[in-house]
């Protein structure tokens, strides 16, 4: 039913349609507590007669909350739209925000000048916050997200200068370290002695991990250097990559590429070359999404649950925003529609997102369930300083039993070994 004259229905034609005061519809509407459960059903009764939606430029104004998070990949939109791996996590962080009624804004790095752009519209109250991932070293984006005072959370282990510092910065993280020592151990025990291995960029910390995982198997602390090429986590670096290590150190007879995407751009030049896989060359990859099942031979892989990463960033940073938000709530007067509307409580069902650290419910993908911590969302496995981790930059108050992700890494072994 819509008002007499056509226009938008109002929160005063709510509140006579349902029977009640301006500020008990507000409470309602923005999730507000202290409204007993059979006025509330009234309210929701009349909102859904009357087809009312709460103005979001109103809403905002009143409760400083957007009901949007930036989703910030330091990288093309082409590299983006090209690797399985993106899509993955963005499906999974959408898919938690869309059940929260959180809406999702994406944002790339083109160019340099970007970062400009982004930090200009992360420090403009446009979003609650933001999940940001694919970082490298120098990346400017923690800082401003720090600037700014903008709840983060981070896909990858930091690495950025001054991530060290406390409060330390919240993100969620697949082992890689174990990943790539579980991928070593199984070449080694197929009797495979000169193994190369296919990195991604040394200036991102999954790609570091993978190569200190690949060391210590060896027993080494620096790699051979004709055994070692940087393929960007491209297929088409995977295929430069695996050429220049057959041209460096042509009897070598397994290689470890620290993704599926080079490992598949590594088999077409074994293949280029006559080299047989596995009889010649046995090949190992990263991350089993769908390119590992394509691969001729099928991959052996190390799996990680990269949907499941993707949920568990956009819940833990919902659960960061539902901290502050108790917290704004607890710290606001007893009077007026402001008090009423205070908080950000259009986030839903925020509250619920905590609590579950089981990766996906899949048997292979392991440890996620097995994992606590005081937010109920696990906490790290091997590395000294995880269990200290506490709740997210940018001036955002620590927040009590929030702590890193770090989910487990599992081999899948298949014909390429």
């Amino acid at each position: 039913m819509a008002e007499p004259n056509g226009g938008r229905p109002t929160l005063e034609a709510v509140a006579a349609h349902a029977g009640v005061s301006r500020a008990t519809v507000s409470r309602v509407v923005n999730g507000g507590a202290g409204v007993r459960e059979a006025v509330q059903e009234r309210v929701r009764r009349a909102v859904h007669e009357l087809g009312y939606v709460p103005n979001s430029a109103a809403r905002t104004l009143v409760t400083r909350r957007t009901g949007a998070v930036a989703v910030v990949i330091a990288e093309p939109e082409a590299r983006v739209f090209t690797d399985p791996f993106f899509g993955r996590q963005l499906r999974g962080i959408s898919r938690e925000l869309a059940a929260a009624d959180t809406q999702l804004l994406l944002m790339f790095v083109e160019h340099r000048a970007d970062y400009d752009r982004i930090g200009r519209y992360l420090a403009g109250g446009h979003v609650d916050g933001a999940l940001m991932f694919s970082l490298h070293r120098d990346d400017p984006l923690p800082a401003m997200a720090e600037r700014a005072g903008l709840p983060t959370v981070y896909g990858g282990r930091p690495g950025w200068a001054g991530a060290d510092r406390a409060p330390r910065p919240l993100y969620v993280d697949t082992d890689n370290r174990d990943g790539a020592r579980q991928a070593v151990r199984h070449l080694l025990d197929r009797g495979r002695r000169r193994i190369a291995v296919i990195t991604g960029p040394l200036d991102q910390t999954s790609a570091l991990d993978r190569l200190d995982g690949y060391l210590e198997v060896l027993g080494t602390s620096e790699p051979d250097p004709r055994l070692i090429a940087d393929g960007g986590f491209t297929a088409e670096g995977g295929e430069r990559a695996m050429a220049t290590l057959l041209d460096a150190a042509p009897d070598l007879d397994a290689v470890f590429a620290c993704s599926d995407l080079m490992a598949n751009g590594a088999l077409r030049t074994l293949r280029a070359r006559g080299r047989r896989v596995p009889d010649d060359v046995a090949v190992v990859g990263y991350d089993d999404l769908e390119p590992a099942a394509w691969a001729d031979p099928p991959l052996t892989t190390v799996r990680q649950d990269v949907e499941e990463m993707g949920r568990l960033m956009a819940r833990l940073l919902l659960r960061l925003l539902d901290t502050r938000r108790a917290g704004g709530a607890r710290g606001s007067s007893a009077g007026g529609d402001g008090a009423e509307l205070g908080g950000g409580a259009e986030l839903g069902g925020a509250a619920d997102v905590g609590g579950r650290a089981e990766v996906g419910g899949d048997a292979d993908v392991g440890g996620g369930a097995d994992r606590g911590s005081g937010a109920g969302l696990g906490r790290g496995t091997d590395r000294e300083s995880e269990a200290d981790l506490g709740a997210g930059r940018g001036g955002v108050t620590a927040a009590p039993g929030l702590e890193p992700v770090i989910t487990e890494a599992r081999l899948v072994v298949r014909a390429s070994t």
